[in-house]
């Protein structure tokens, strides 16, 4: 599977790095999880929102399409210069995140990533969650946000705060490679699982 973590600046570390480590580790398993740091502008760097500076393997582009898109958040709450909520604002990093889903792109947000999912328009009508500091924001844009700690919502993914990141991880990681895949990375992290995944069952036909 093909993975892309989309950076920009002022994105929460913990946001993006979490997940990135935990799929990579699966790896160690299964050679399953192909992932990727993907800056949203022309840079080979990218700052987090504490300052971190992360160097991407490449820059963000329609003409490929990945299996999972994640989003971090990071910065929404501040309403500072820079961070989630100054790129719902410019634009660019919604209308991706649109258009990867309208190409077949799973996305999946952590904490206030599933803000600029919203924006994105994506998550009108479908169930979600989100850090309790925008979970009110989050609904005005039509959706219903419920307390889980990870909520699937079939090609909708959202992870209520920060360390959530991990959770979503693991959840992704027991979706597409199994639940013995997904305990073995938990064990190798000396990590316990947290709160409750919500998972919308697939339609039969």
């Amino acid at each position: 599977m093909n993975i892309h973590i989309i950076l920009f600046d002022g994105f929460d570390e913990l946001d993006a790095i979490a997940p990135y480590e935990v799929l990579k580790r699966a790896n160690e398993i299964t050679e399953q999880f192909r992932v990727s740091l993907v800056s949203l502008n022309d840079c080979i760097e990218v700052s987090g929102f504490y300052g971190l500076k992360v160097k991407v393997d490449t820059t963000v582009s329609t003409n490929i399409t990945p299996d999972i898109v994640i989003i971090p958040g990071g910065g929404w709450n501040h309403r500072g210069e820079r961070g989630a909520r100054v790129e719902a604002n410019r634009g660019k990093l919604p209308k991706l995140i649109k258009q990867f889903y309208e190409q077949g792109s799973i996305i999946a947000g952590v904490c206030t990533g599933g803000m600029l999912m919203a924006v994105a328009g994506i998550t009108k009508g479908r169930t979600a969650t989100m850090h309790h500091l925008a979970a009110e924001e989050m609904s005005s844009f039509g959706c219903e946000v419920i307390g889980a700690r990870v909520v699937d919502d079939q090609d909708i993914i959202t992870a209520r705060g920060v360390t959530s990141g991990v959770d979503l991880a693991l959840w992704l990681i027991e979706r597409f490679s199994g639940a013995d895949v997904a305990l073995a990375v938990e064990k190798r992290l000396e990590y316990e699982r947290r709160g409750t995944v919500w998972n919308r069952p697939t339609k039969s036909h």
